[in-house]
């Protein structure tokens, strides 16, 4: 569905809404976050922290309700940020005091570099089919070397070269990140998702 159809059916079932990671550089919905009853304004997993800082502003600006997220795919994660809500000890209260914005960010942290790549591995071991799936259709080229890195690294996630890998992809990140961000280049190079333009971005000082 498309986000607006989302968004329908979540007020058909007198459910909040909430716009995750909304800045972020590979899937968030920017903008359209206002359509939302909540925004996290801070996300664990944005360790570039240009994407939070532009939500916390996006946030103030359009007087939204904020809450964080650990978003914990590992075990390790979870509970890495805290939100409090005045409420009564149920889903009905819970929600209605989410409406009127009666929760609080208690606590923010980061997670690791470790963590984040335990992350990595967690959505692409449990993504492989869809992954080769959609390289297949949209990629052919590049099919064959992608099932071979995805073997890879999925088999001895442990390598030290996939590691560092990462640890240069975070890097390609942050500095992606700043320039959209905070420089005011254009977001929509994220929609297009060209990694030749990302990765050309991230390099070019």
């Amino acid at each position: 569905m498309t986000l607006e159809e989302t968004l329908d059916q979540i007020k058909l079932q007198n459910a909040v809404s909430c716009a995750a990671h909304p800045f972020a550089v590979s899937n968030g919905i920017r903008g359209k976050a206002s359509l939302c009853n909540l925004i996290e304004s801070f996300n664990s997993n944005n360790v570039d922290i240009f994407s939070n800082i532009l939500a916390n502003k996006f946030a103030e600006h359009h007087n939204m309700y904020s809450i964080a997220g650990s978003d914990s795919h590992v075990r390790s994660t979870i509970g890495r940020c805290k939100n409090t809500i005045e409420s009564e000890n149920n889903i009905d209260s819970i929600v209605y005091n989410l409406f009127r914005g009666g929760s609080r960010i208690h606590r923010v942290n980061y997670a690791t570099k470790k963590e984040l790549y335990e992350h990595a591995y967690y959505v692409l071991y449990n993504s492989s089919e869809a992954l080769l799936d959609y390289v297949s259709e949209y990629h052919p080229n590049a099919y064959h070397m992608f099932k071979w890195a995805l073997k890879s690294f999925t088999s001895k996630p442990d390598s030290k070269f996939w590691y560092t890998l990462g640890l240069f992809g975070l890097y390609l990140t942050k500095r992606v990140s700043k320039k959209v961000n905070i420089g005011g280049y254009t977001p929509e190079i994220f929609e297009e998702r060209s990694w030749k333009r990302l990765i050309s971005l991230a390099l070019v000082p």
